[in-house]
């Protein structure tokens, strides 16, 4: 039985980039089961061909969110929009201090956020819609080894609030998760390093690695008429580790 109030997403179409791995795609099978036709996208063909294997019902497609003309085409395509969530993201450690890297970085995490957001507003201006970005628990804290992601990441709060503001006449709610450290493949090498993963689980009040389902349901939750006063808001969803 469902938690969510008189079948909320049922037959609403949300949209994930970022969607065929990891959070994104544990984001977009909880959608799926609320009763959602969800369109997940990806950036490879190989990634988007497995995620609609292992998801049944799940629309994919390939998207670039560097890519302004891909965006459009793939919005114009929807006959409605009611939920954006914004999962679209990459890291590159230590690469990042080139000032090539970091462009790049930024470009794919907080630009092509920003792209999607754009793109989407008027079908979700229609839809009276909601926007749910992905930030970090890097938003608040500093990462030597990947300056352009925590860049990017403290950037998306801030644009997360600033569109909740703008998109606010709309009827468009804005807001972001901040997850801490999750079981996706983009921290693989983390947890594979048995010293940095130790030190991760010593912090974290829960003394656990987060699950890509841990983020999904706080995205339903400020997606849901339960958050209808909420906006602006960057949900962390870490374990209690930005509390010690």
């Amino acid at each position: 039985m469902s938690v969510w109030p008189n079948g909320c997403f049922a037959d609403k179409h949300v949209l994930v980039t970022g969607g065929t791995s990891g959070i994104g795609l544990a984001i977009a099978a909880a959608f799926l089961r609320e009763g959602a036709i969800v369109t997940a996208t990806g950036i490879s063909l190989d990634e988007v061909a497995q995620a609609a294997g292992a998801v049944p019902g799940l629309r994919t497609a390939l998207l670039d969110v560097r890519n302004g003309a891909e965006i459009g085409s793939l919005v114009a395509s929807l006959p409605t929009l009611s939920h954006v969530v914004n999962c679209a993201g990459v890291i590159k450690r230590g690469a990042e201090h080139e000032p090539e890297v970091f462009a790049d970085v930024v470009d794919i995490n907080l630009t092509g956020t920003m792209r999607i957001c754009t793109a989407a507003r008027a079908k979700l201006t229609e839809a009276r819609g909601t926007i749910v970005n992905t930030a970090s628990v890097l938003s608040f804290f500093g990462g030597g080894l990947v300056p352009g992601y925590a860049a990017s990441k403290g950037g998306i709060a801030q644009l997360t609030k600033s569109l909740a503001i703008a998109y606010a006449p709309d009827g468009i709610r804005v807001n972001a998760v901040a997850p801490g450290w999750i079981e996706t493949p983009l921290t693989s090498a983390l947890r594979e390093n048995a010293e940095r993963s130790a030190a991760i689980l010593a912090r974290t009040p829960l003394a656990r690695w987060g699950r890509p389902e841990d983020i999904a349901g706080g995205v339903l939750f400020l997606s849901s008429p339960l958050a209808g006063f909420v906006t602006g808001t960057v949900l962390t969803i870490d374990g209690g580790y930005t509390a010690v």
